[in-house]
């Protein structure tokens, strides 16, 4: 028997690379996946739903809780994955390059909690997951945006812990190397000196495994933190 049939698992950003690796594992293993994000169109995915979702908008954040927990009740799992990457010294970074990593890294999880733990708190269960990086407690240059983003997503999640402490939610926070997908693209790290080359960064399933592992773990077990990295 599948260790997550029947249960619901609400992924954000799960149109490609690391969610779309997520909600791929939690499916097969079971799980009914309401995948959102901005580029999705509205469909079941088999047992599931996605949602087209923009998650730095609290209007459309509130819809796609209402409609999630509508059709399925509280999640067991919510996976706050969606996430905006870039490289930039400080003096190259503009305030909207900067708000925009806030906004996505920051802010939307920070709706994404709010829209759906009310209900995760009402039933008593269920698994906050958020997919932070190693920029979440190490410094490298030309992160000025995109780490202290992901600091504060760090920050989240030790309140968030606090918070909820007696609602019977554990929450869990994977902070991945630097991981192959395409938000590497533009920045090209096999050509420039003191990247990992991609053939030796971490893949996709690597951290959807992770997220699957937490997934699976009896509810006695609280897993504050998990780091991974290349070999």
């Amino acid at each position: 028997m599948s260790l997550l049939a029947g249960r619901v698992a609400v992924v954000t950003g799960a149109s490609r690379g690391i969610g779309a690796a997520i909600a791929t594992r939690l499916r097969s293993d079971g799980a009914i996946v309401v995948r959102l994000a901005r580029t999705l169109q509205a469909a079941r995915n088999g047992a599931g739903l996605d949602i087209p979702c923009d998650v730095t908008s609290e209007a459309e954040v509130e819809r796609a809780a209402t409609e999630a927990e509508g059709e399925f009740g509280a999640p067991d799992f919510l996976v706050s994955n969606a996430g905006a990457f870039m490289l930039a010294p400080l003096t190259a970074t503009s305030l909207p390059e900067f708000e925009q990593q806030w906004a996505v890294n920051a802010r939307g999880p920070f709706l994404v909690a709010r829209a759906f733990l009310p209900a995760m708190r009402a039933a008593g269960r269920g698994r906050h997951i958020a997919i932070g990086s190693v920029s979440d407690y190490r410094a490298f240059p030309e992160n000025a945006a995109y780490a202290s983003s992901k600091f504060a997503l760090r920050g989240l999640h030790e309140v968030l812990r606090e918070e909820f402490r007696e609602s019977g939610i554990r929450f869990t926070l994977i902070s991945p190397g630097p991981t192959d997908t395409a938000a590497w693209d533009a920045v090209n790290p096999d050509e420039r000196g003191g990247f990992i080359p991609r053939r030796g960064m971490l893949r996709p399933d690597d951290v959807a495994d992770a997220v699957h592992y937490v997934a699976t773990s009896p509810s006695r077990v609280d897993i504050d933190w998990i780091r991974l990295g290349p070999a």
